[in-house]
């Protein structure tokens, strides 16, 4: 029995793979006329095909349910054309042991899509966007565990946290001279974008010579930086690009400053449940494959696999405007698209057994 687990969990995982070596390559072509549009003397093809290439992992964890449906799809169904589930359930085989089979197979790509959402994802969209700002821009910018770091002409700046409504919070400006020598240290509590320029509150300035250092405490100040909103929209990373861990902490400082953390309570909870929705597809599966047997085609298989798809994707979204707009609980708008899904696929597999 064991090697016919191994077999169906390989033909699972097989056409997993297959579908998104079919899927990515097209998406990539997207990708890179998008960046074509951007090409000039200093941001080469070269360039925007390594930028494009990046956002790969990104769509490859977004399509691996749909990916998984239709892997599954053409893997058992190339068994089902050729009579060998027929032979496996002549041989005692119940369709629920091949569902098993399939969910063990299942857990394997769950993991492989947690750890390509969670760790390949967001640097590769980190590493991209630092790319394209400093080749486009001329700007560098760096984004760590303590904040984005980014190079403003002669000044090194350095900012804790980016809010909405273009507000950044716990700001350090770090002046140079020609030769590299730090000249002036400033930090500020807050600022926010006015008429083109930013204003700082709670300024501690400290400006250093070889006369010695000497602090200039302010209440406020303008400052003027190409570092502008439009900028910082670029380098920080989409929330659908970030861990849970980071959201995580993004919730907690949204909710601890009053500010409604819908999208981002909503996306984490996504990400959550996103193994779950993998296992949902399989399930899905099974009950399509023995609903049609031999009966259905390759191309039949495909069309029933992308229109599953589709609707799940557009209950989905419908499910996270209820929670970001109408105050639905981010859990609930989370999860409830996968449980119907889920529901609906042991249904319609108990009609089928």
């Amino acid at each position: 029995m064991k090697i016919l687990d191994r077999y169906l969990g390989s033909a699972v995982i097989g056409g997993t793979l297959l579908t998104l070596a079919v899927l990515l390559p097209l998406i990539a072509f997207f990708l890179l006329a998008d960046e074509v549009d951007d090409l000039g003397e200093s941001y080469t093809l070269a360039n925007a095909l390594a930028v494009a290439s990046l956002g790969l992992p990104r769509y490859a964890y977004h399509l691996f349910p749909i990916a998984t449906l239709i892997g599954a799809l053409v893997g058992l169904g190339a068994l089902a054309s050729r009579s060998e589930l027929v032979a496996m359930r002549a041989t005692g085989m119940s369709i629920a042991r091949i569902l098993y089979a399939a969910l063990k197979a299942g857990l394997v790509l769950a993991v492989l899509a947690w750890a390509l959402g969670e760790w390949v994802t967001p640097e590769a969209e980190q590493t991209a966007v630092q790319w394209r700002n400093a080749l486009k821009s001329g700007q560098v910018t760096l984004r760590t565990s303590r904040g984005l770091w980014a190079r403003d002409g002669g000044a090194y700046i350095n900012i804790g946290e980016i809010q909405p409504g273009a507000r950044l919070s716990d700001i350090s400006i770090y002046e140079v001279d020609a030769e590299r020598r730090l000249v002036q240290a400033t930090h500020a509590d807050s600022a926010v974008y006015v008429d083109g320029q930013w204003i700082l509150e709670g300024i501690s300035r400290s400006r250093i010579s070889e006369a010695g250092v000497e602090a200039q405490p302010l209440g406020s100040a303008t400052w003027s930086s190409l570092l502008n909103p439009a900028l910082l929209r670029l380098v920080v990373v989409e929330p659908q690009a970030l861990p849970v861990w980071d959201l995580l902490r993004y919730v907690r400082y949204m909710r601890a400053n009053g500010q409604d953390p819908g999208k981002y309570e909503t996306e984490m909870w996504t990400k959550l449940v996103h193994p779950f929705l993998i296992l949902t597809m399989i399930l899905l599966s099974i009950p399509i494959l023995f609903g049609s047997a031999r009966s259905t085609g390759l191309g039949g298989r495909l069309f029933l696999g992308v229109m599953i798809g589709l609707a799940y994707y557009l209950v989905s979204r419908a499910f996270f405007f209820l929670a970001v707009h109408f105050g639905l609980g981010a859990w609930l708008a989370a999860t409830l698209p996968v449980a119907l899904f889920a529901l609906v696929g042991l249904w319609v597999l108990h009609r089928v057994n």
